[in-house]
């Protein structure tokens, strides 16, 4: 017997609708080149995608057609967020830090019709236009009298949408149809994309926009540093209008003396982003003798946070981290940090930092077991280690249009391969190993890479580490240790290094090099690029005893 309960479609514009009709006169505040800071309401921000939404169909654009964007975070492409999806065809969102041969490769893969772009990507855009044959319009997310000079045939996004006067009701269609399409950094062979629905994402919204997750609540401020164009911004910009939270976009600007402003000028409660970026924001507030007294929680992802972060951040500053992990196959959020009740209750300070370097538990919607190489589950006891599995509505069933990739990402009862190694503790922590491709294999043991760099991060002078297994002729591999220090001028000397390390990892696990480096690669998401490092050093203990 089925229940009596009506059955209205799950609508990625209805997040934003009850933006503009219960909060509408809550801020959408842009950082925005050119026009500096710019404030909207979300029902101003919902008239206006209801206008890009008419002006996309006046232009041909019918449902499942693919609309690209190449953007920063601003009010623009959250019109796009909503307008292309919200009118029933499929938001693109482009990471423009791939490189060119990537970008012509997922434009022609998705077949995108029109191009929603920040014009200061106008001209990486004419390096590689005549290479994407499909791509029929080129929208500049800008006003009249900021549009470039460009060889393009484009039209500023007010000049698109302002013949349009947002008189529109949102459609209502198949809950399970395409919504959005996001391709994964490709860091091996060439991007994969993940194609969301407006019932994942909604479900997603919901799950994450809860103080049990991420910490939001009423009356907050939500500042997503981590770029609209990396998996959805992990969600902020779909539910900050469902819980009515002033949303401030910060745009190009980055660095820490941006972030640190805004945070400041607007109030910011609740931010998120990758370690990278909150290394910078720390090293500023330091260097300035500052606070990040309005800065409630902010929520780290992206790879692991090191301890010395979580607790700059906690004991300096007074501001709660939130440890959590994804993917973009998974919309992208899988686990929280966010301590439950009793263990906020009971637990001792070193109990509850223990866990808070964890990535966190398992959210509602998303199952996940570790497996060993034949798919046996392993127990979940915090200390077997296994090939990390998960399943849940808003994970991918499978890659766009790409058969060999599925072949391979999956079990054979279905539950999507992560890549990650982890554990799993009898309360639902996960905690990440490694990769399943950056784990080191040395003498038969497995050396955790993560845990390596996250204590090595802690040492004086260390600004960022990094952890690759190199070959050796008697162990398989060992691990090189590769550090960005704090100054240049005057790093710290190898033996401080391995005198902090030495009390804090096991013997074996001792780097048997050190090298100071004043950058690490990084990819087109933040993460650093092992894949060159490894490239780089392959050599390095090829004399080694």
């Amino acid at each position: 017997m089925k229940g009596l309960m009506q059955d209205a479609p799950l609508m990625i514009s209805s997040l934003l609708q009850i933006g503009a009709d219960v909060y509408g006169g809550s801020e959408v505040v842009s950082v925005v080149a050119g026009e500096g800071v710019v404030r909207h309401t979300y029902r101003e921000i919902n008239q206006r995608a209801k206008q890009l939404a008419q002006a996309l169909q006046s232009a041909g654009i019918g449902m499942t057609d693919r609309v690209a964007t190449l953007a920063w975070n601003d009010h623009r492409h959250l019109e796009a967020y909503y307008g292309v999806s919200g009118m029933g065809a499929v938001v693109h969102t482009i990471n423009p830090r791939l490189f060119p041969e990537q970008l012509i490769y997922i434009i022609n893969h998705a077949e995108d019709r029109i191009l929603l772009t920040d014009p200061m990507f106008l001209p990486l855009i004419e390096k590689i236009i005549d290479n994407c044959p499909k791509l029929e319009k080129i929208v500049a997310l800008c006003k009249a009298e900021n549009l470039p000079e460009s060889a393009l045939d484009i039209i500023a996004y007010e000049d698109f949408i302002g013949g349009f006067d947002g008189n529109y009701e949102w459609p209502e269609f198949d809950e399970t149809a395409a919504s959005s399409l996001c391709y994964t950094s490709g860091t091996t062979g060439n991007p994969k994309g993940a194609l969301y629905t407006h019932r994942s994402t909604v479900l997603h919204a919901l799950m994450a926009g809860t103080p049990a997750v991420t910490g939001t609540g009423a009356n907050e401020t939500l500042m997503p540093v981590v770029p609209m164009f990396h998996v959805n911004a992990w969600g902020q910009p779909y539910y900050a209008p469902l819980t009515g939270s002033k949303l401030v976009l910060p745009g190009p600007g980055l660095d820490g003396a941006s972030l640190y402003n805004l945070i400041h000028a607007e109030g910011v409660t609740n931010t998120a982003g990758v370690p990278t970026i909150w290394l910078n924001l720390l090293k500023h507030t330091r260097e300035v003798d500052g606070n990040l007294d309005s800065l409630n929680h902010v929520i780290i992802g992206g790879s692991a946070a090191p301890g010395a972060m979580i607790q700059e951040f906690q004991e300096t500053y007074g501001t709660k981290v939130v440890h959590a992990w994804g993917m973009t196959e998974m919309s992208p959020l899988g686990s929280s940090g966010v301590l439950p009740p009793h263990v906020q209750k009971t637990a001792s300070d070193d109990e509850k930092f223990n866990l808070q370097v964890k990535q966190g538990h398992r959210v509602w919607g998303v199952e996940m077991k570790i497996v060993d190489d034949d798919e046996v589950p392993q127990v979940h006891d915090g200390k077997a280690r296994g090939h990390l599995v998960v399943r849940g509505p808003w994970i991918t069933s499978g890659y766009y249009n790409n058969h060999d990739a599925n072949e391979k990402a999956f079990t054979k009862d279905g539950w999507f391969y992560t890549g990650d190694i982890a554990t799993i503790d009898p309360d639902n922590f996960l905690q990440l190993v490694d990769r399943s491709k950056d784990v080191i294999k040395s003498g038969g043991e497995w050396i955790s890479s993560i845990d390596l760099e996250n204590e090595a991060v802690g040492a004086a002078g260390v600004a960022e580490a990094a952890v690759i297994g190199v070959a050796h002729p008697k162990w398989d591999e060992r691990p090189v240790l590769i550090i960005v220090p704090e100054d240049n001028d005057n790093p710290p000397s190898e033996d401080s290094i391995r005198d902090y390390l030495s009390t804090r990892i096991a013997k074996w696990w001792m780097p048997d090099m050190i090298v100071f480096k004043s950058e690490i690669p990084h990819g087109a998401t933040g993460k650093i690029l092992k894949t060159d490092l490894r490239e780089e050093f392959k050599d390095a203990l090829q004399n080694a005893g």
